[in-house]
């Protein structure tokens, strides 16, 4: 069987890991884009704890060239039309047609960050998303955190076990309740709800920010609150159904509502995985993929046995 994965992260290298020792053909799908391109280390993957996610990929990307079985396309998918039977159609960016009979979706999320000025050049480098990811390296120095969402308190809790000099900005976007400023106080987290004006740092590192009045508040470092977008243009052309958190629902094994079709990483999850969680959500969807082809085998053979069938064609 050929399998598509769209998406080289972690989920869709993972899968095609696996997918290749089952012998099937794998066409691999990469942008060479990926979401944490900002990031240089990766963190709390053992094994792997402060590899850079390029080289990352690039050790995947050599241990997936041990098996003929896979085939890896740095381009983007335009379209996938499905076939009356069962199979699928991908058009690339280029305009190229390519058949597959099964589709496996780790597209990933695409993020974007509060409007403060200049918080691009420090993200990735002084101002993070995932405390479990960046944290340790932040541990016991004065700390932002930066959201616009309802999500202040439990975010400024969850920081507080790496630090506990504390600055929570909402960029004048959110009105906390006076329970919440009152948990915030009893944590010992300063709460700054006037605009941020600008961060003051250099080459990536963040020494300070300065809010709407002036006040210039010394941070180190911190973590912000992005809004988190799901990739599920080709996930609404092939029909799938969403979750209620905007990714693509899938049942829990990586099947999706479509038959045929799969997800797996953060493109399905309803806050962002770390690179560990999304490999192994890689396997899962993978494995589930494999036994329906297998269980497809079986129904067939069933088919014959009672006369209502012709034999399933080879594994490969």
């Amino acid at each position: 069987m050929t399998v598509a994965i769209i998406g080289g992260g972690p989920a869709g290298l993972n899968a095609a890991l696996v997918l290749a020792r089952a012998k099937h053909r794998v066409l691999l799908f990469d942008s060479g884009n990926p979401r944490n391109a900002v990031t240089r280390k990766m963190h709390g993957f053992i094994t792997r704890e402060g590899v850079a996610p390029a080289q990352f990929r690039r050790l995947a990307n050599q241990e997936l060239s041990l098996f003929p079985g896979v085939k890896r396309y740095r381009t983007t998918i335009q379209y996938i039309e499905r076939l009356a039977d069962g199979s699928f159609t991908l058009t690339t960016n280029g305009g190229k047609r390519i058949k597959a009979h099964q589709i496996l979706l780790a597209t990933g999320l695409k993020e974007a960050l509060p409007n403060v000025p200049g918080i691009s050049r420090y993200y990735g480098r002084s101002l993070f998303s995932c405390p479990y990811c960046d944290g340790y390296e932040l541990i016991d120095r004065p700390l932002a955190i930066i959201t616009e969402g309802r999500n202040a308190v439990s975010l400024a809790a969850t920081i507080s076990q790496w630090s506990d000099k504390l600055h929570l900005f909402t960029n004048g976007k959110v009105n906390l309740s006076s329970e919440e400023v009152q948990m915030l106080r009893q944590m010992g987290v300063k709460l700054h709800t006037l605009p941020i004006t600008a961060l003051v740092g250099k080459q990536g590192k963040l020494s300070a920010i300065v809010t709407a009045d002036g006040e210039r508040v010394r941070c180190s470092g911190g973590f912000i609150s992005p809004y988190w977008q799901h990739a599920g243009l080709l996930a609404q052309q092939l029909g799938c159904k969403l979750a209620a958190h905007g990714g693509i629902w899938q049942d829990g094994r990586g099947r999706s509502s479509v038959a045929g079709v799969y997800v797996a990483g953060d493109v399905s999850n309803v806050s962002p995985a770390q690179a560990v969680l999304a490999a192994g959500d890689g396997v899962r969807a993978a494995i589930s993929l494999n036994q329906d082809i297998i269980q497809g085998r079986l129904n067939a053979h069933a088919a014959v046995i009672r006369g209502f069938g012709s034999p399933p064609p080879s594994s490969r």
